[in-house]
This record gives structure tokens, C-alpha cells and sequence, in this order.
């Protein structure tokens, strides 16, 4: 058995002990305002996050603790795209765009589904 370690939990003092003689060093970032973690997909924002940074054999691990708020992103669809589809099918440049968004920015399958 260890010390410290029983029914009632392990001693946060001897915690930071053990941690410090494993080399292991937590700091907190102070004053975050906010964390966002970027996928192709979706954002995933925390606007109430707490940050620390465990510093252990020369590698820094960062722990986010908060509320994550997900955000679908908007798929970028390129000018050209839009006129291309648009002339290939002969639809307005707004249907021409929201069928490159329903194919996720694929311009053979906007076209394939504005033709059919």
C-alpha cells in the first residue's frame, strides 16, 4: 500500500511530493479566455475553460476543463466552383452553391445532382 493513498483519497501534498521528485511540473494558464479546437468538420469552443500544462521528461501535456460548445463549419466553397457548376448546368449561382455545399465542395456530385 502507499502512503497517502486509503479510503479517503490520496494527500495533495504528498501528491505535489511525488510528482516533484518524477520530475513532473503542473502549472495553470491563467486568465483564459476562451480554447477552440479546430476539426475539417467542427469547432469545439470552451468559453469557461480552465488550462494547465503538465510539463513531464521535456514533453508538455495540456488538460482543458470546461463546458465544449460544437460548432458545425461552414464548408469555403470557391468562387470558380460556384461559375463552373453554374455553367455545366445552367442553374443561378445560388443553387449552383448550395449544391456544392449538399456535396461537401465535390463538384462532379453537384453537378451529377443538378442535372438529374
Amino acid at each position: 500500500m502507499l502512503p497517502g493513498i486509503g479510503g479517503r483519497g490520496m494527500n495533495p501534498a504528498k501528491v505535489k511530493q511525488m510528482m516533484k521528485q518524477m520530475g513532473i511540473n503542473v502549472n495553470e494558464i491563467d486568465d483564459v479566455q476562451q480554447v477552440i479546437i479546430r476539426t475539417p468538420d467542427k469547432d469545439i469552443v470552451f468559453n469557461d475553460a480552465n488550462v494547465s500544462v503538465m510539463t513531464a521528461q521535456g514533453v508538455d501535456t495540456y488538460q482543458i476543463v470546461g463546458t465544449p460548445e460544437e460548432i458545425a463549419r461552414e464548408i469555403e466553397i470557391p468562387e470558380d466552383d460556384v461559375r463552373l457548376v453554374a455553367e455545366q448546368t445552367g442553374v443561378p449561382a445560388e443553387k449552383a452553391r448550395q449544391a456544392l455545399k449538399d456535396a461537401n465542395g465535390d463538384l462532379a456530385e453537384a453537378i451529377l445532382a443538378l442535372s438529374s
